[in-house]
Protein backbone atom coordinates (compact mmCIF):
# COMPACT_ATOMS: atom_id res chain seq x y z
CA UNK A 1 0.00 0.00 0.00
CA UNK A 2 2.95 2.25 0.79
CA UNK A 3 4.60 1.72 -2.59
CA UNK A 4 1.15 1.92 -4.32
CA UNK A 5 0.64 5.03 -2.20
CA UNK A 6 4.22 6.59 -3.71
CA UNK A 7 3.28 5.59 -7.23
CA UNK A 8 0.01 7.28 -7.28
CA UNK A 9 1.54 10.46 -5.46
CA UNK A 10 4.33 10.64 -8.42
CA UNK A 11 1.51 10.04 -11.01
CA UNK A 12 -0.77 12.65 -9.90
CA UNK A 13 2.20 15.36 -9.73
CA UNK A 14 3.40 14.80 -13.05
CA UNK A 15 -0.09 14.87 -14.42
CA UNK A 16 -0.43 18.21 -12.30
CA UNK A 17 2.83 19.67 -13.86
CA UNK A 18 1.86 18.42 -17.44
CA UNK A 19 -1.41 20.01 -17.50
CA UNK A 20 0.14 23.29 -16.05
CA UNK A 21 2.48 23.38 -18.65
CA UNK A 22 -0.33 22.74 -21.20
CA UNK A 23 -2.34 25.60 -19.98
CA UNK A 24 0.48 28.29 -20.12
CA UNK A 25 2.10 26.96 -23.48
CA UNK A 26 -1.86 27.20 -24.99
CA UNK A 27 -2.31 30.84 -23.29
CA UNK A 28 1.12 32.03 -24.67
CA UNK A 29 0.62 30.94 -28.03
CA UNK A 30 -2.99 32.20 -27.92
CA UNK A 31 -0.92 35.95 -26.72
CA UNK A 32 1.56 35.48 -29.81
CA UNK A 33 -1.15 35.18 -31.95
CA UNK A 34 -3.24 38.13 -31.13
CA UNK A 35 0.07 40.08 -30.96
CA UNK A 36 0.76 39.56 -34.25
CA UNK A 37 -2.79 39.66 -35.11
CA UNK A 38 -3.30 43.01 -33.85
CA UNK A 39 0.53 44.59 -35.43
CA UNK A 40 -0.39 43.41 -38.65
CA UNK A 41 -3.83 45.19 -38.79
CA UNK A 42 -2.16 48.20 -37.68
CA UNK A 43 -0.27 47.98 -40.46
CA UNK A 44 -2.38 46.95 -43.29
CA UNK A 45 -4.96 50.15 -42.28
CA UNK A 46 -2.15 52.19 -42.32
CA UNK A 47 -1.16 50.98 -45.93
CA UNK A 48 -4.59 52.17 -46.76
CA UNK A 49 -4.76 55.52 -45.56
CA UNK A 50 -6.41 58.45 -47.84
CA UNK A 51 -6.38 62.06 -47.30
CA UNK A 52 -7.80 65.17 -49.41
CA UNK A 53 -6.85 68.25 -48.74
CA UNK A 54 -10.39 69.74 -49.84
CA UNK A 55 -12.40 68.30 -47.33
CA UNK A 56 -9.48 67.40 -44.35
CA UNK A 57 -12.32 67.79 -42.35
CA UNK A 58 -13.19 64.08 -42.82
CA UNK A 59 -9.60 63.12 -42.89
CA UNK A 60 -7.71 64.44 -40.07
CA UNK A 61 -4.94 62.62 -39.22
CA UNK A 62 -5.12 61.93 -35.34
CA UNK A 63 -2.39 61.03 -33.13
CA UNK A 64 -2.60 60.80 -29.34
CA UNK A 65 -0.34 59.32 -26.72
CA UNK A 66 0.11 59.60 -23.10
CA UNK A 67 -2.49 57.61 -20.83
CA UNK A 68 -4.92 57.33 -23.17
CA UNK A 69 -3.08 56.72 -26.68
CA UNK A 70 -5.79 57.11 -30.02
CA UNK A 71 -4.53 56.87 -33.49
CA UNK A 72 -7.30 57.44 -35.66
CA UNK A 73 -7.63 58.39 -39.76
CA UNK A 74 -9.91 57.45 -42.68
CA UNK A 75 -8.84 54.42 -45.14
CA UNK A 76 -10.45 52.57 -47.71
CA UNK A 77 -10.48 48.74 -46.57
CA UNK A 78 -10.79 45.97 -48.51
CA UNK A 79 -13.83 43.01 -47.97
CA UNK A 80 -11.35 40.85 -46.07
CA UNK A 81 -10.25 43.71 -43.19
CA UNK A 82 -11.62 43.04 -39.72
CA UNK A 83 -15.51 43.63 -39.38
CA UNK A 84 -15.96 44.67 -42.88
CA UNK A 85 -19.41 42.33 -43.38
CA UNK A 86 -21.04 44.43 -40.72
CA UNK A 87 -20.59 47.69 -43.00
CA UNK A 88 -22.55 46.39 -46.21
CA UNK A 89 -25.07 48.07 -46.34
CA UNK A 90 -28.58 47.39 -48.95
CA UNK A 91 -30.82 50.56 -48.79
CA UNK A 92 -33.36 50.11 -50.88
CA UNK A 93 -32.25 47.24 -53.18
CA UNK A 94 -28.93 49.90 -53.39
CA UNK A 95 -25.53 48.80 -52.57
CA UNK A 96 -24.07 51.25 -50.62
CA UNK A 97 -20.30 51.76 -51.04
CA UNK A 98 -19.03 51.71 -47.36
CA UNK A 99 -15.67 50.50 -47.71
CA UNK A 100 -14.07 53.88 -46.90
CA UNK A 101 -14.22 54.32 -43.10
CA UNK A 102 -12.48 56.28 -40.13
CA UNK A 103 -10.71 53.73 -37.81
CA UNK A 104 -9.87 54.00 -34.19
CA UNK A 105 -7.15 52.42 -32.32
CA UNK A 106 -7.22 52.88 -28.86
CA UNK A 107 -6.58 51.16 -25.26
CA UNK A 108 -9.16 50.41 -22.39
CA UNK A 109 -9.78 48.52 -19.87
CA UNK A 110 -10.59 45.22 -19.68
CA UNK A 111 -13.37 43.23 -18.27
CA UNK A 112 -11.79 42.96 -14.75
CA UNK A 113 -10.51 46.04 -14.78
CA UNK A 114 -6.93 44.90 -14.02
CA UNK A 115 -5.19 45.47 -17.57
CA UNK A 116 -5.87 46.85 -20.77
CA UNK A 117 -7.07 45.77 -24.44
CA UNK A 118 -6.23 47.00 -27.83
CA UNK A 119 -9.45 47.59 -29.44
CA UNK A 120 -10.65 48.99 -32.96
CA UNK A 121 -13.59 51.20 -33.65
CA UNK A 122 -15.11 51.88 -36.95
CA UNK A 123 -17.60 54.38 -39.08
CA UNK A 124 -18.28 55.08 -42.17
CA UNK A 125 -17.16 58.17 -44.25
CA UNK A 126 -19.37 60.50 -43.34
CA UNK A 127 -21.71 58.23 -40.64
CA UNK A 128 -21.47 58.66 -37.16
CA UNK A 129 -20.18 55.73 -34.96
CA UNK A 130 -22.87 53.40 -34.28
CA UNK A 131 -24.13 52.54 -30.32
CA UNK A 132 -22.92 48.95 -30.96
CA UNK A 133 -19.63 49.65 -32.28
CA UNK A 134 -19.08 52.31 -29.50
CA UNK A 135 -20.23 50.29 -27.01
CA UNK A 136 -18.73 46.36 -27.93
CA UNK A 137 -15.10 47.24 -30.13
CA UNK A 138 -13.31 44.88 -31.85
CA UNK A 139 -10.51 43.54 -29.38
CA UNK A 140 -7.39 43.29 -30.97
CA UNK A 141 -4.75 42.32 -28.20
CA UNK A 142 -5.28 41.77 -24.08
CA UNK A 143 -2.83 42.79 -21.80
CA UNK A 144 -1.52 45.56 -23.69
CA UNK A 145 0.79 47.56 -21.57
CA UNK A 146 2.15 50.29 -24.01
CA UNK A 147 1.01 51.46 -27.36
CA UNK A 148 2.93 54.51 -29.13
CA UNK A 149 2.45 55.93 -32.14
CA UNK A 150 5.64 57.98 -33.30
CA UNK A 151 5.95 60.22 -36.72
CA UNK A 152 8.49 60.93 -38.72
CA UNK A 153 9.13 64.99 -38.51
CA UNK A 154 11.13 65.90 -41.50
CA UNK A 155 11.82 69.47 -40.46
CA UNK A 156 14.02 67.93 -37.21
CA UNK A 157 15.17 65.00 -38.36
CA UNK A 158 13.59 62.79 -35.68
CA UNK A 159 10.45 61.21 -34.15
CA UNK A 160 8.23 62.85 -32.75
CA UNK A 161 5.20 61.69 -30.20
CA UNK A 162 3.09 64.56 -31.45
CA UNK A 163 1.69 65.41 -34.85
CA UNK A 164 0.02 68.87 -34.69
CA UNK A 165 -0.31 68.46 -38.80
CA UNK A 166 -3.19 66.86 -38.76
CA UNK A 167 -4.46 67.66 -42.34
CA UNK A 168 -0.67 65.77 -43.38
CA UNK A 169 0.31 62.64 -43.62
CA UNK A 170 3.45 61.89 -41.99
CA UNK A 171 5.77 59.77 -44.08
CA UNK A 172 6.79 57.43 -41.86
CA UNK A 173 5.18 56.15 -38.49
CA UNK A 174 6.56 53.80 -36.12
CA UNK A 175 4.46 51.71 -33.84
CA UNK A 176 5.24 50.23 -30.87
CA UNK A 177 2.81 47.60 -28.54
CA UNK A 178 3.92 46.40 -25.20
CA UNK A 179 2.66 43.01 -24.41
CA UNK A 180 2.51 41.75 -20.11
CA UNK A 181 3.41 38.24 -19.94
CA UNK A 182 -0.56 36.64 -20.18
CA UNK A 183 1.19 33.95 -16.60
CA UNK A 184 1.69 36.24 -14.35
CA UNK A 185 -0.52 38.69 -12.21
CA UNK A 186 1.47 41.89 -12.62
CA UNK A 187 0.03 43.54 -16.12
CA UNK A 188 1.87 46.48 -15.74
CA UNK A 189 4.75 45.66 -16.98
CA UNK A 190 6.11 44.81 -20.47
CA UNK A 191 7.22 40.73 -21.39
CA UNK A 192 7.59 41.81 -25.00
CA UNK A 193 7.61 44.47 -26.70
CA UNK A 194 6.87 44.76 -30.85
CA UNK A 195 8.13 47.71 -32.97
CA UNK A 196 6.55 48.25 -36.53
CA UNK A 197 8.08 51.02 -38.61
CA UNK A 198 5.52 52.05 -41.96
CA UNK A 199 5.76 53.60 -44.77
CA UNK A 200 2.84 54.74 -46.82
CA UNK A 201 2.13 54.64 -50.30
CA UNK A 202 -0.14 57.70 -50.97
CA UNK A 203 0.19 61.37 -49.91
CA UNK A 204 -2.40 63.76 -48.96
CA UNK A 205 -4.33 64.78 -52.31
CA UNK A 206 -3.95 68.40 -53.08
CA UNK A 207 -7.09 71.27 -53.44
CA UNK A 208 -6.32 71.42 -56.69
CA UNK A 209 -6.85 68.17 -57.87
CA UNK A 210 -10.47 68.24 -56.32
CA UNK A 211 -11.34 71.59 -57.41
CA UNK A 212 -13.26 72.47 -60.92
CA UNK A 213 -12.22 75.07 -63.36
CA UNK A 214 -13.77 78.14 -64.32
CA UNK A 215 -15.74 75.37 -66.74
CA UNK A 216 -17.12 73.73 -63.83
CA UNK A 217 -14.85 69.81 -64.75
CA UNK A 218 -12.39 68.58 -63.31
CA UNK A 219 -8.88 68.46 -64.54
CA UNK A 220 -7.33 65.61 -62.67
CA UNK A 221 -3.98 68.10 -61.55
CA UNK A 222 -3.77 68.92 -65.34
CA UNK A 223 -1.09 71.42 -64.87
CA UNK A 224 0.16 70.52 -62.03
CA UNK A 225 1.45 66.88 -62.52
CA UNK A 226 1.30 66.80 -65.98
CA UNK A 227 2.84 69.95 -67.21
CA UNK A 228 0.52 69.84 -70.18
CA UNK A 229 -2.53 68.03 -71.69
CA UNK A 230 -2.80 63.95 -72.44
CA UNK A 231 1.22 64.15 -70.89
CA UNK A 232 2.07 65.87 -74.19
CA UNK A 233 2.90 69.24 -72.74
CA UNK A 234 6.03 71.32 -71.95
CA UNK A 235 6.74 69.81 -68.86
CA UNK A 236 10.08 68.39 -67.79
CA UNK A 237 11.26 65.17 -69.65
CA UNK A 238 9.49 65.79 -72.66
CA UNK A 239 5.99 65.75 -71.11
CA UNK A 240 6.68 63.10 -68.44
CA UNK A 241 4.89 63.45 -65.02
CA UNK A 242 7.07 66.10 -62.59
CA UNK A 243 6.73 67.36 -59.50
CA UNK A 244 8.21 70.73 -60.24
CA UNK A 245 5.17 73.04 -59.30
CA UNK A 246 4.09 70.62 -56.51
CA UNK A 247 6.82 70.97 -53.97
CA UNK A 248 9.58 73.09 -55.53
CA UNK A 249 11.85 70.17 -55.99
CA UNK A 250 13.28 68.34 -58.87
CA UNK A 251 11.02 67.24 -61.02
CA UNK A 252 10.47 62.95 -61.23
CA UNK A 253 7.51 61.04 -61.48
CA UNK A 254 4.36 61.95 -59.45
CA UNK A 255 3.07 60.09 -56.77
CA UNK A 256 -0.18 60.03 -58.19
CA UNK A 257 0.64 58.87 -61.91
CA UNK A 258 2.40 55.60 -59.88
Amino acid sequence: MAIFTLLMAALYTTWVLVMRATTVGKRTAAQLQRERIAMQTLEDSLTYIQSHQASIEYYLFDVQNGESPVLSFAAYLPDDFPRSGEFLNHAGGSYMDLHLRRVTYSLQADEDGQGKDLVLRQNPYLMDMSSAEQNQPLILARNVTDFLIECWDTNTAQWDTEWDSTNIIPPLVRVTLGFANPNTSDVTRPAQVVTRLISFPSTTMPTIVQTPNNSGSFLGGQGLFNQGNNNQGSGPGNGQPGMGQLNGGPSGGSPFNR
